[in-house]
């Protein structure tokens, strides 16, 4: 996978909610730079996407990790339940060792755990076996109808919380061999920069 690291895409990664003061500047100084403003917005954009393809190669990697993690695991267990079967097929229920102290066999567990099976679920209701729970949204479909809102009046409160959610900055991709052609100015600006 082909990463390029931009100068601004860096500056990204390293801001805080606490240090924007210099990332400001530093967006300021692009935007006020002689370049045209197309050259201007690919490298805004192309920093967030580089940026982006690299929480995405993480992401696939913390997949991979977590997949592979999974299987060794299992491989791990049942290699040790052949051992342990072998060592004791051949009567041996420790090796001592240089390195490890010693490798000993566990005694087999059982573990005993009830199933219940339902045979009638409509009589065991009649007999209380239930679990009432609120319906939250039909609440929430009443309180939108007149009819609903006097029903609800005495039993429900509303009120309300804002979010507020601030503006970002989305970049919408639309040309492909353009890029190139912009990773060769960008990769121009700097190495005049270093």
């Amino acid at each position: 996978m082909k990463m390029t690291n931009y100068k601004l895409q860096i500056q990204m990664e390293q801001i805080t909610p606490s240090s924007t003061e210099w990332f400001e500047n530093y967006i300021k100084e692009i935007l006020e730079s002689d370049k045209p403003y197309y050259v201007k917005a690919d490298y805004i954009g192309l920093s967030f996407q580089e940026l982006q393809n690299k929480i995405d190669y993480i992401a696939n990697d913390i997949k991979e990790l977590q997949s592979l993690k999974k299987k060794l695991t299992q491989s791990k267990a049942i290699a040790q339940e052949v051992t342990a079967e072998i060592l004791k097929n051949y009567g041996v229920d420790r090796i001592d060792g240089s390195i490890i102290s010693s490798i000993t066999l566990t005694k087999p567990s059982i573990k005993t755990r009830d199933i219940i099976k339902v045979i009638d679920e409509h009589e065991l209701m009649k007999m209380g076996y239930v679990k009432f729970e609120l319906d939250l949204e039909s609440i929430q479909k009443a309180l939108k109808t007149e009819e609903g809102l006097k029903e609800l009046s005495g039993v429900v409160s509303i009120s309300s919380d804002k979010v507020t959610t601030p503006a970002k900055v989305k970049v919408n991709t639309k040309r492909s061999s353009a890029n190139t052609m912009v990773d060769d100015i960008l990769s121009i600006e700097q190495q005049k920069a270093a």
